[in-house]
């Protein structure tokens, strides 16, 4: 039944328009035109670190399935389209390998991306449905991955026919698994965004970077609104069509809470001058996947091509602010669009 379903949530999201009816709040914000850089565009260097990894640039090929035969290839493309231009890859949820392990075998991509830094993930959630610190950790071995990824979704879980709901006491849980763990802990969400309180509450367990993951790009009230079997569940899910936190306010706010934390910007990313916003918006990296998805079910050498093509925007844009390294980029590149 969860592989059936995964194989289901990859058919809406990549046939279907379930993109939130929020924005990003990203076109609230324009970058200053540098009409004299003073450089040269081969001077740009989009390298940068992120919790001890040097990346190519400061993109993040964020997660998006696994636990399906669809979903391995889907993954080897991804994970090779990593590995050729030095990103980071986290692959989707693990929780049914951990269950049908025959099925981890659909996650494990380090034959393809040896170089890349990796990261396992699990719903947060299911430490509260029998998954213990134990197999969390189990599940980063098992790949070889470098980080865990743990997202929230308790507006998914509440929408989704037999949804996991029971998300207290999860803080404690996390702070030990924080505490445990010999890899980052990073805690996203999966496109509702994090707020500033649960921001300072995940920075006081001890998680090593959070991903905000807003509101703008895929809508899993959307992508569960086409799986419900009722008319009612679906009118149910179609009142948080705009949920959620907006992908640049997420972040201006974590950034503000968490000043010295490491922030991924997530949710409704489309290109590489999206990026260089959220760089400047206080961003340590971006991530982006619904992009990526019709490439990576063709085929590797496509999704390299997609890729390919946002990163010479990001070093574009950042020819075009006169800006050379990554850490060079802050709100004084931004200002906000007139009315």
């Amino acid at each position: 039944m969860l592989s059936d379903r995964k194989e289901e949530h990859l058919r809406i999201a990549s046939t279907r328009d379930v993109r939130s009816g929020r924005g990003t709040g990203l076109d609230r914000y324009a970058l200053w035109h540098c009409a004299l850089p003073e450089m040269r565009l081969e001077d740009v260097n989009t390298e940068t670190s992120f919790l001890g990894a040097t990346l190519g640039a400061p993109l993040l090929i964020s997660a998006m399935t696994g636990g399906t035969p669809r979903a391995s290839q889907v993954n080897a493309n991804l994970a090779q389209a990593a590995q050729s231009n030095g990103l980071p890859f986290s692959v989707g949820s693990q929780r049914i390998g951990l269950e049908q392990p025959a099925l981890m075998s659909t996650y494990r991509v380090r034959e393809f991306a040896p170089d890349v830094f990796l990261m396992a993930n699990l719903g947060a959630v299911q430490l509260n449905y029998g998954v213990t610190i134990d197999a969390c950790l189990r599940a980063v071995s098992e790949i070889g991955a470098d980080a865990l990824a743990l997202h929230l979704n308790p507006l998914q879980e509440a929408i989704q026919p037999q949804g996991n709901t029971d998300f207290a006491g999860l803080i404690g849980k996390i702070r030990e698994l924080c505490a445990r763990a010999p890899c980052p802990v990073i805690v996203k969400e999966v496109g509702w965004g994090i707020s500033p309180a649960v921001a300072r509450t995940l920075q006081e367990a001890g998680v090593a970077a959070i991903d905000v993951a807003g509101s703008g790009g895929t809508s899993w009230s959307r992508v569960e609104a086409h799986r419900v079997a009722s008319e009612e569940d679906a009118s149910v899910a179609a009142a948080f069509d705009d949920w959620g936190i907006p992908t640049a306010t997420a972040l201006i706010r974590a950034r503000e809470a968490c000043p010295q934390l490491p922030l991924i910007a997530s949710g409704g990313i489309e290109s590489g001058t999206d990026i260089v916003k959220c760089l400047a918006l206080g961003a340590n990296v971006a991530g982006m996947a619904r992009p990526l998805l019709a490439a990576a079910l063709e085929s590797a050498e496509a999704t390299s091509a997609v890729v390919g093509i946002v990163l010479r925007q990001v070093r574009i844009a950042m020819f075009c602010l006169g800006v050379t390294r990554v850490s060079e980029l802050s709100p004084e590149h931004l200002y906000q669009r007139e009315a």
